[in-house]
């Protein structure tokens, strides 16, 4: 009964997509997920972004949701990160819940946005009348009106046992853009695995939009951003006392970005990141990474009796006249209880 449901649940959601594709303009958007891209945790963006085989806690939902079979007790997350000198913020919320030996659910919400934006474009006081701003004329404050855009990004994922090495786990995403004057909806779908060779050493494998994810917008313009495949590995090593966890992931599109990335072969473009980590004893560790924008990150994070907060530093280079750095602090609040532990 409860698979006939999903079933028709998806279905029905898929049927709705291909509909609402028939309404105006459809077009594949090259970038188009890019707010979508920098993923939850401090930890993740210390180590340049390559966790699709590392991500063991709450925000694994994101960078591979099969990840969250590897907690043990219930996590509640919480990020806020600041780009471009405080001109942007992102932030997160979540929670993660083992239920039993086989399973995991999770919540998560994003919100990508910049603030009081001012619009200005009533507030001109004319002068002589032909509707520009001329020298000795000014603008009336009490006309200028503040506005915000904002990316909004709903996660529900469900990660499962398939076996004793193999994990599963996949994500309905719900999307939705606002931006001012227009503003744009849309439903995705994410899968991802996760397949432990040994106790230290595993292997990540992710695909986001995995059915093509379809925005449309209020225009009348539909946007589909295209499946990215991510993969990856890690491996703890025992030494120093604690443990050291390099991890390397690729990722590959065909969004035909070509010098945009860093290898390419004809519209496929593959992005290396990444990282490496040395944790003592749980207490404290230390990060750093190289991303898929081929810049440098670093970070750290202290570990306390059940909350955990780590930050982290990296640097954007989106644009060449305006580059700045992001900073990214984050928490983690683990129910470290017996009753909640998913074995109970």
């Amino acid at each position: 009964m409860v698979k006939q449901i999903s079933v028709r649940v998806v279905t029905l959601v898929l049927l709705m997509l291909s509909s609402s594709a028939a309404w105006g303009q459809t077009e594949f958007a090259k970038y188009g997920g890019e707010f979508m891209a920098t993923g939850f945790g401090g930890r993740a963006l210390a180590m340049g972004g390559a966790h699709v085989a590392i991500a063991n806690d709450v925000t694994a939902a994101y960078w591979n949701p099969a990840g969250l079979m590897l907690m043990e007790h219930p996590e509640i997350g919480l990020m806020h990160e600041q780009r471009f000198g405080g001109l942007l913020s992102y932030n997160y919320g979540g929670v993660a819940w083992p239920f039993g030996p086989r399973s995991t659910v999770a919540l998560s919400i994003t919100r990508t946005g910049v603030d009081d934006i001012p619009d200005t474009r009533g507030a001109l006081i004319d002068l002589n009348g032909n509707g520009q701003l001329d020298p000795n004329e000014r603008l009336d404050p009490s006309k200028v009106i503040m506005f915000s855009t904002a990316d909004w990004v709903a996660y529900a994922t469900f990660a499962f046992k398939s076996t004793a090495a193999l994990s599963l786990g996949v994500n309905l995403k719900f999307i939705h853009r606002a931006h001012y004057i227009e503003s744009a909806t849309g439903v995705g779908f994410d899968v991802g695995a996760l397949y432990n060779i040994t106790p230290d050493f595993f292997l990540g494998a992710m695909v986001q939009d995995v059915t093509t994810t379809l925005m449309a917008w209020t225009t009348g313009r539909n946007e589909l951003v295209s499946p990215t495949m991510k993969l990856g590995a890690a491996y703890q090593i025992h030494a120093l006392g604690g443990t050291i966890t390099p991890a390397l992931d690729f990722d590959i599109m065909a969004e035909n970005r070509r010098y945009a990335s860093t290898l390419h072969v004809g519209a496929v473009s593959i992005n290396p990141r990444a990282g490496i980590e040395y944790r003592f004893q749980n207490l404290f560790a230390l990060r750093g990474g190289f991303s898929d924008t081929q810049d440098l990150t670093f970070g750290a994070g202290i570990h306390l009796p059940k909350l955990y907060l780590d930050y982290a530093f990296g640097q954007n280079d989106l644009f060449s006249e305006f580059k700045d750095a992001s900073h990214r602090i984050s928490l983690r609040l683990v129910l470290e209880e017996k009753h909640f532990a998913r074995n109970q």
